[in-house]
């Protein structure tokens, strides 16, 4: 056991300190973190606009009526996140290098539209939204990094129009910006016209086909999955937030995949994937956190009998339903403690087989796409994750005790080791 934490130290610490504080990662999590509460809030509309029997009490017509009425609010935020993305990124990145961040997301949102095709059937001068949602989150992703590294160049070149003083603060900062921005957008525009020649036609053809596709097939497979779910782990248990390493690397492939979801849903037709991002927010972190650990909490109130244990229930209960588990990792404590290691490591890698073949096997709907916030209890995070199916629901509830199943003789341990340091202690 020693020698495997060594090795896990000695590999995997470096590897983790240096992702946690790369820049390019940190404005990639950074900017899902600005579109999130509009995410969220387009999420909570779908729920809304597809409550069950909802159709059999208004009646056809009415029900479509209803739904019509509520789309604009997911047609606003879900269906074209990529470009709340596109904003936060570039806007994170170039206020990293202490420059004005505000020209960041705008240059790399403009750089985005250059290169995004503007024709619709035929009809010129429209914007597929298809090509601000999951189609276009891998080039816009790209586009918002170089379109920010390309403005950040030109600035620090000094590149720019100076104004003399006296002229007002938001007019010199907009004369400093215009050359920057005016190469940076250049660039781009050189790049759409030199693909219109080949035979993808532009860019976002290219990259969807070279790139995304493949990453997105790797991404929704389970041996992926149970890849990430360990790394994330394996980085907790060193004190590392493993969700924010993981997830920076993820996030933009399970969110595509989740987009393809909410599409589907919303258009009645057959879900196309199962592993998602609420796949993974839904029944594996928001279980209590990252380790599904209220079901630690459960047992600690089943078969606690140290003062240690029971304080540290009482504790962690309110926070670890509402899926913040910060004082279990640390009170338990979870990091570094090795007789914990091997549920810690095992019990999420069994739920998240579990939950996939579950699913594959048409026993649970599959993620609809939808975005519950993260601090949604159990249960009830389930139900609305699967489009208002109480499968999903029950699902949770089974990991659950499957994880507790898991954890009972290394928690038994545990508390039985501090039980007998207690009674030590009481006895000098």
């Amino acid at each position: 056991m020693n020698k495997m934490m060594e090795l896990l130290e000695k590999f995997l610490l470096p590897i983790a300190d240096k992702l946690n504080n790369n820049r390019y990662l940190s404005a990639l999590r950074d900017g899902f973190m600005v579109a999130l509460p509009l995410i969220i809030f387009g999420s909570i509309f779908v729920v809304i606009a597809n409550l069950p029997f909802l159709d059999k009490l208004l009646g056809e017509d009415a029900y479509a009526a209803y739904q019509d009425a509520l789309g604009p609010a997911s047609a606003a935020t879900l269906s074209i996140m990529g470009l709340f993305v596109i904003i936060g990124i570039g806007y994170k990145l170039i206020e990293q290098y202490e420059l004005d961040a505000i020209y960041g997301g705008v240059v790399a949102l403009a750089a985005f539209l250059i290169l995004t095709p503007q024709t619709l059937e035929d009809v010129n001068g429209v914007i597929p939204t298809s090509s601000l949602g999951a189609e276009g989150m891998f080039l816009g992703i790209i586009t918002a990094f170089t379109s920010a590294e390309l403005y950040r160049y030109f600035v620090q070149k000094n590149w720019m129009i100076k104004m003399p003083n006296g002229v007002p603060g938001a007019v010199s900062r907009s004369f400093s910006a215009l050359i920057p921005i005016t190469l940076t957008l250049s660039v781009f525009l050189i790049v759409r016209i030199i693909f219109s020649y080949t035979p993808f036609d532009t860019i976002q053809n290219f990259i969807y086909t070279i790139v995304q596709e493949p990453l997105t097939a790797l991404g929704s497979g389970l041996p992926a999955t149970i890849v990430a779910v360990l790394l994330i782990q394996v980085f907790w248990f060193f004190g590392l937030h493993g969700q924010i390493i993981v997830n920076s690397v993820f996030d933009p492939i399970w969110y595509t995949l989740n987009d393809q979801n909410l599409q589907a849903f919303q258009a009645g037709q057959e879900l196309p994937n199962i592993i998602t991002k609420q796949f993974v927010d839904t029944f594996l972190v928001g279980m209590g956190g990252s380790g599904m650990t209220l079901a630690v909490i459960i047992l600690i109130f089943l078969i606690g009998r140290s003062r240690q244990l029971k304080e540290l229930g009482k504790l962690a209960g309110p926070a670890g339903i509402f899926n913040v588990n910060e004082p279990l990792i640390f009170g338990l404590p979870i990091i570094m403690n090795p007789i914990i290691i091997i549920p810690w490591l095992i019990a999420p890698v069994v739920v998240t087989i579990i939950t996939y073949f579950a699913m594959a096997s048409g026993l649970v709907p599959a993620p609809a796409g939808i975005i519950v916030p993260w601090t949604t209890p159990p249960l009830i995070s389930g139900f609305l994750a699967t489009g208002n199916a109480w499968q999903g629901a029950v699902l949770q509830l089974f990991n659950l005790l499957v994880v507790c199943i898991i954890w009972w003789p290394f928690l038994k341990m545990l508390d039985k080791n501090y039980y007998e340091s207690e009674q030590e202690a009481t006895d000098k």
